[in-house]
């Protein structure tokens, strides 16, 4: 509590005035926090003053709110590119992050407690920058590094606004930002010390060394590549559901499994059911392999029934077996981008839309995936894998911006392999009009990316 206090005070963040009429100050409170790192040892004790950011009025304590944050397909392809070059990824931590944001708005909040002024407690503090709980604080924060970034000469991607790149000759820096955490590669290990050592001067950071532990995903950098994973997040989820010691199977779904939403059964506790969905969905971060089976069972979070929770377990059995498993970006293997796209043909029983899959490879392991129902209901199996082809190609287009942004542009059309010959068809030429002369029009985007050669649609066989 007494370095947060100094932190605050050594970046002058507020000053201590007279309460002004008919103004009411927000409230502060103390949270802490034990951290630990990737072994699930103890790291730091945390305590930090966080504003009662839920009693600001919009457009009088704040009006922007909003900061990106990097996509972690970035965060992917970013160590896919770092595998494939042989650089290495390291980690900077900003200490205080939100504090360094300079506010625009006249916000006065309470003296915390255990820190009141002697014969000042009237008093309350005006804030000259921004402070954790405030609406506004993530914003004020980007607003801040993105100076800095403009200052140094950085361009910022114009597809993803968290990612920087920087170019010294023929030495390239890249930069990705979440919130208070900056994750940076590039080919010369002395334009890397350069950034650290200007950051360290302009930010009170903690420099972390090579990237090892981001965001509850383990970060293990060899001779050989890059191997990421999350066995301790996995655990302790084991461990919260009271399924650390159950037996392992070896797929997370019965082949031919169906589930409804009207499946007969008893109901069971849908607060735990959604907190077992959401910390399923998290593992998925790294384990594309559960995604389908995931998302699949997250539509019946309203109303879960046995059956649903059964299907919930044999998740978690698998993953008893598989808490190993994780992304392996082999070193020196230069692969391009390529896709897989597919489609379960009128797969839901309730509504019969069918559900769209897509992965994109890079190197030797996937960089970006998905899985998740389509927004209307297909008349053919041809019209499904079209629908989801289109929405692969979207992505593929991101994708393909980030490498260009990094200096990695496509050559050539990005391959998209697909298992249906009519879809192929389809997006070449108009073919086949009396049983798609319905498909939306935003869905026919797909033909104008094949015939510019942004795409290209391959048959690949299903199995």
């Amino acid at each position: 509590m007494n370095a947060e206090m100094k932190a605050i005070e050594k970046n002058k963040t507020w000053e201590l005035v007279n309460i002004p009429d008919g103004v009411k100050p927000i409230g502060v409170k103390w949270i802490f926090k034990t951290k630990f790192n990737e072994h699930g040892q103890i790291e730091k004790y945390k305590a930090r003053i966080v504003a009662k950011g839920y009693a600001q009025q919009y457009g009088i304590n704040y009006i922007e709110v909003f900061a990106p944050v990097a996509r972690l397909d970035t965060i992917r392809v970013l160590l896919a590119v770092a595998a494939q070059r042989s650089w290495e990824e390291f980690q900077l931590d900003v200490k205080s992050a939100f504090l360094h944001g300079e506010l625009q708005e006249e916000v006065y909040v309470q003296q915390p407690v255990g820190f009141i002024k002697k014969g000042r407690e009237n008093h309350v503090y005006r804030l000259k920058k921004a402070l954790y709980g405030l609406m506004q604080a993530p914003q004020t924060w980007y607003s801040k590094i993105e100076a800095y970034f403009a200052r140094e000469k950085f361009v910022r991607c114009s597809s993803e606004h968290t990612l920087f790149t920087k170019k010294v000759h023929d030495n390239v820096l890249i930069v990705s930002l979440y919130v208070d955490d900056l994750i940076f590669t590039g080919n010369c290990k002395d334009i890397c010390e350069e950034f650290k050592s200007s950051m360290q001067l302009e930010f009170d950071m903690i420099d972390l060394g090579k990237m090892r532990h981001f965001l509850a995903i383990e970060v293990i950098q060899n001779e050989a590549g890059i191997f990421i994973c999350q066995r301790q997040y996995a655990r302790e989820v084991l461990a919260r559901f009271n399924m650390i010691e159950c037996n392992s199977v070896q797929n997370p779904i019965v082949p031919g499994t169906t589930l409804s939403k009207d499946d007969e059964g008893a109901s069971v506790d849908a607060i735990k059911f959604k907190q077992a969905i959401g910390s399923l969905m998290y593992l998925t971060v790294t384990r594309p392999n559960l995604m389908f089976r995931v998302s699949l069972i997250s539509r019946y979070m309203t109303n879960p029934k046995e059956s649903h929770w059964a299907a919930t377990k044999r998740i978690f059995k698998y993953l008893k077996g598989t808490i190993e498993h994780g992304l392996f970006y082999q070193k020196g293997k230069k692969i391009g981008l390529s896709a897989y796209s597919d489609s379960n043909y009128a797969g839901d029983l309730d509504d019969r839309r069918s559900t769209s899959g897509s992965i994109f490879m890079m190197g030797t392991a996937a960089v970006s995936w998905a899985s998740k129902k389509q927004p209307i209901v297909s008349l053919s199996t041809t019209e499904a894998e079209y629908i989801v082809a289109a929405s692969c190609a979207c992505q593929c287009i991101w994708l393909r911006r980030i490498l260009e942004h990094l200096g990695l542009g496509e050559k050539g059309a990005t391959e998209i392999l697909c298992d249906n010959k009519s879809t192929i068809q389809l997006s070449k030429n108009p073919v086949l009009h009396g049983r798609s002369k319905h498909i939306a029009m935003r869905f026919h985007f797909l033909r104008d990316l094949v015939n510019n050669q942004v795409v290209q649609l391959k048959y690949c066989n299903t199995n």
